[in-house]
């Protein structure tokens, strides 16, 4: 299964084509306001307001050959911890070898965020190629948990 943390997700059309090219169930998970899709392999999952209760949904399932889509660093954590496989938005690869750098480094930011109140974020803007090498992520991820889930 596919399980996408659709608030704020930049690529959950991305992620249907992927899901549907493979046949395989796609659960987006959000508080509300997306517009459901036709899909039958596309199961619309609101859950309440309030903080991280769509992180809690998805972390509770996701497992052993599962992909799942996130940019939130901490339940991307606990999903690999149970075995899933994790994607980012801009495709990038979270994995049991990189997630504790990637969690100190976001901690050492917030940190940093706030010791300097003039210290803005913001990021990078989202890309066409952000959008191709996440399609791309996405497909190899789910290939390969496909193949762990029938070992």
């Amino acid at each position: 299964m596919i399980y996408v943390d659709a608030d704020a997700c930049p690529v959950k059309d991305e992620a249907e084509r992927v899901a549907t090219r493979h046949g395989v169930r796609m659960f987006v998970v959000s508080n509300g306001g997306l517009r459901p899709s036709a899909n039958p392999l596309v199961e619309m999952v609101y859950v309440p307001d309030g903080p991280d209760v769509a992180d809690m949904w998805i972390a509770d399932r996701a497992g052993r050959g599962d992909v799942v889509v996130t940019g939130d660093i901490p339940l991307a954590a606990k999903c690999i911890a149970a075995g899933a496989r994790v994607v980012r938005h801009n495709g990038e690869i979270f994995t049991p070898a990189n997630i504790g750098t990637i969690l100190a480094t976001r901690d050492l930011m917030a940190d940093l965020r706030a010791a300097d109140p003039f210290r803005q974020g913001g990021g990078k803007p989202f890309t066409k190629a952000d959008r191709s090498r996440f399609l791309d992520s996405l497909d190899r991820e789910l290939t390969a948990a496909r193949k762990e889930a029938s070992a």
